[in-house]
């Protein structure tokens, strides 16, 4: 975990740097705000995983018809079924836990921030801190209570208020987040397979999980993870609605507005990947060519111009 408290302690204090010269350098809200710049510099960093992660997400909901048949053929192979599945995911270049790998990523990061605070708390520097910013950080304060207080740690009310308070919002926006991908961009053909099971299991087990441990974090983590679950939230809700999976009400959605913009989207059949394509507008009928003969038939069937119209009026000559 050495180089990983450098790494953090530098975006850190990097980030303490710019908001401290307005803010002041002992403020507690200059050290709270560096930490959501911390989770904005490490989320930034994590959009190609994440970008994998909604493809990954996408090739699973897409060949979940497929993932049926298979069980319907081998459902009395465990063995065999076991091994068409992971062929049907290696040729659809699909990795069933790609979509956990910012999750993955982000735990060491976690645990880093975590055990800096806990050590600032103590007054123990490290990384890039020096004494004199682990003390800052140790009193620094928001909303009356100290960034390094945990719930389980204190007995101020403030603390317990505003750590609670950040918990319920650390777990709600988890469930959020989850349930914004399975009501949005699931197909019905993948609600009822073996993904939607696990997809529905994380939707409650995740919650459950970091609210029973969010009551040991410090305030300070618990502001890291709720700014990133609103990153999260937002990046998935742009992704959702630019580039919805096909057969889903996100992507229905998209075709209305599309339809209104005078726009049609088709999406792949196999990469399911969308293409634009413009309205075309009607092409002109062309005139039927016609003989010499049709054309003065057609000429003497037209009616006579009316007396003292324009036509019948003799050409005004030059005097």
């Amino acid at each position: 975990m050495g180089p990983l408290y450098w790494v953090i302690s530098l975006i850190l204090v990097a980030w303490h740097g710019l908001f401290a010269a307005v803010l002041g350098s002992s403020s507690g809200w200059a050290w709270a705000l560096a930490i959501v710049g911390l989770t904005v510099t490490i989320r930034a960093l994590l959009i190609p995983l994440f970008v994998k992660q909604i493809k990954s997400s996408r090739n699973m909901q897409l060949i979940q018809p497929k993932v049926k048949e298979l069980q319907k053929k081998y459902g009395h192979d465990r063995e065999r079924l076991a091994q068409e599945t992971m062929q049907l995911y290696k040729d659809s270049g699909t990795n069933p836990f790609a979509s956990c790998l910012p999750l993955i990523v982000q735990m060491p990061i976690f645990l880093a921030l975590f055990r800096l605070l806990n050590h600032a708390a103590r007054d123990v520097p490290k990384g890039v801190l020096t004494q004199e910013q682990v003390k800052q950080l140790s009193d620094a304060t928001i909303f009356g209570a100290h960034i390094s207080d945990t719930f389980t740690g204190s007995g101020d009310i403030t603390v317990k208020i505003l750590a609670g308070a950040l918990v319920i919002a650390m777990t709600a926006t988890t469930f959020l987040t989850q349930r914004q991908l399975m009501s949005k961009n699931m197909p019905a053909d993948a609600m009822s397979g073996p993904y939607a099971q696990q997809q529905k299991m994380l939707l409650y087990v995740l919650p459950v999980v970091f609210a029973v441990g969010g009551i040991a974090f410090p305030i300070g983590v618990l502001l890291y993870w709720t700014t990133s679950n609103l990153w999260t939230m937002g990046q998935q809700f742009y992704v959702i609605r630019s580039n919805p999976a096909p057969g889903t009400p996100a992507f229905a959605a998209k075709q209305q507005r599309d339809e209104r913009k005078g726009r049609t989207v088709t999406p792949d059949p196999l990469t399911g990947v969308e293409e634009e394509q413009p309205k075309q507008a009607p092409q002109r009928q062309q005139p039927k060519k016609q003989s010499r003969e049709q054309r003065k038939k057609g000429a003497q069937r037209k009616p006579n111009p009316p007396e003292g119209s324009e036509t019948e009026r003799a050409p005004e000559t030059d005097s």
